[in-house]
């Protein structure tokens, strides 16, 4: 749908310019006068050489997390300034520059100017704005705090950035190293052993055991790689499906949880997502068993989702949370669960897993650098032993050979 620009007159005199969304330009003079404003121009959307280029990819690529945080932050400072929503909204349109988010922040602007309240205009996009952030906006619209909400989403969705990036950097060397490695493999199996091998076979030198394998394994690799890429799609499918299944994800997810050091940083950045965000609704006025629920929609693994499902059911009846938590020890450590049991006690849990949250913010941190301190040097050794396993394979022949001259 094309998008007009506009100048009208307010009942005060004053100009207004801003963007509407229409089939054609009558429909927008006539929902202008609607509003009882004086049109002074409005102009077509731009075409030809003047118009965007616009690139289907492009324009259906959702905005990143990051985007989202940035537009939450804005749009908090336009409203605390005191710019009306809808104003607060054509400006962020108008400096948008992911052709995608523009288009929706466009409709939210049309939507709210037509009178719906901006969280019935965000739940139409729940790929952008997920569950959590639809019922901090309305729980803001509720209560006449929606930017001090805004501000706590960006900054709630900043802190999740963060911690995904410590993730991401923890996990990224290894897998450099890992790809490195099977790409000089590779080319060492493809490429200078099979010219070894012709030597060797031209010297009817007797072939150790461990040169043999190697010569099997590159005349495979040579031949048949496309079985092994096969193998790797399949097995790549075959994962996904599997993890689709409910048993498949209690399988994966308790296995990424008990993976020596990796499963450390995994249960130790769960438990900081859970208490920030679990913290966040309950400050923000969102009721216990809402809260538990968004939270576990937010866990993106089933073993903590399990148990703070469980923890809502213990709620809903009367019971305190701490106790279930307890019983799903090998999430929660006693730590937490005293912290969120003294929370229950007291009456201040928000501020209780806030605590939880800056905790195990530092305890990813430590984990972090742990696990890069001990890859390095242990992916230098099992890189050096695959090269070395290699380049003694095909020279312990030539040594045999060496010794029998000498002889």
């Amino acid at each position: 749908m094309p998008v007009f620009e506009y100048r009208v007159r307010d009942r005060s005199g004053n100009i207004i310019k801003s963007q509407y969304e229409a089939d054609n330009i009558s429909v927008v003079r006539d929902a202008l006068r609607a509003k009882e404003l004086f049109v002074i121009d409005i102009k077509p959307p731009k075409t030809g050489l003047h118009g965007d280029i616009k690139i289907p990819f492009l324009e259906n690529r959702p905005p990143s997390l990051k985007q989202v945080a940035i537009f939450s932050r804005q749009m908090a400072t336009l409203i605390n300034s005191g710019v009306p929503l809808v104003q607060s909204l054509a400006i962020m349109q108008r400096q948008m520059e992911h052709p995608g988010f523009k288009k929706i922040v466009t409709g939210m602007r049309v939507d709210v100017e037509s009178g719906m309240p901006l969280s019935d205009s965000i739940a139409k996009h729940p790929k952008v704005f997920n569950r959590l952030y639809l019922n901090l906006v309305r729980a803001g619209e509720a209560s006449g705090t929606l930017d001090s909400i805004l501000d706590r989403v960006s900054a709630f969705l900043e802190k999740d950035l963060a911690l995904r990036g410590k993730i991401k950097s923890a996990m990224t060397y290894p897998i450099i190293v890992l790809i490195f490695a099977i790409g000089i493999t590779y080319f060492l199996l493809t490429t200078i052993v099979p010219q070894f091998a012709g030597i060797l076979t031209q010297l009817g030198a007797p072939l150790p055991l461990l040169t043999r394998a190697l010569i099997a394994v590159s005349d495979f690799l040579k031949s048949k790689t496309w079985i092994l890429a096969l193998v790797g799609v399949a097995g790549f499918f075959a994962y996904r499906e599997y993890y689709k299944t409910k048993q498949g994800r209690h399988v994966i997810d308790d296995f990424k949880l008990r993976v020596p050091v990796f499963g450390t940083l995994i249960k130790r950045s769960a438990i900081a997502s859970f208490a920030r965000t679990f913290g966040l609704l309950l400050s923000s006025g969102v009721n216990i068993i809402e809260s538990l629920e968004i939270t576990k929609g937010t866990a993106n693994n089933i073993i903590v989702e399990d148990a703070l499902d469980n923890a809502r059911n213990v709620v809903m009846v009367g019971e305190m949370m701490s106790g279930s938590l307890g019983a799903a020890s090998k999430i929660f450590p006693p730590m937490v669960v005293s912290m969120v049991s003294i929370g229950e006690e007291t009456g201040a849990l928000d501020n209780m897993l806030d605590k939880v949250a800056d905790f195990y913010d530092r305890e990813v941190d430590e984990a972090v650098d742990s696990l890069t301190a001990a890859i390095e040097p242990i992916m230098i050794v099992f890189l050096g032993a695959i090269v070395g396993l290699i380049v003694a394979g095909m020279f312990l022949p030539m040594f045999a050979i060496i010794g029998q001259l000498s002889q």
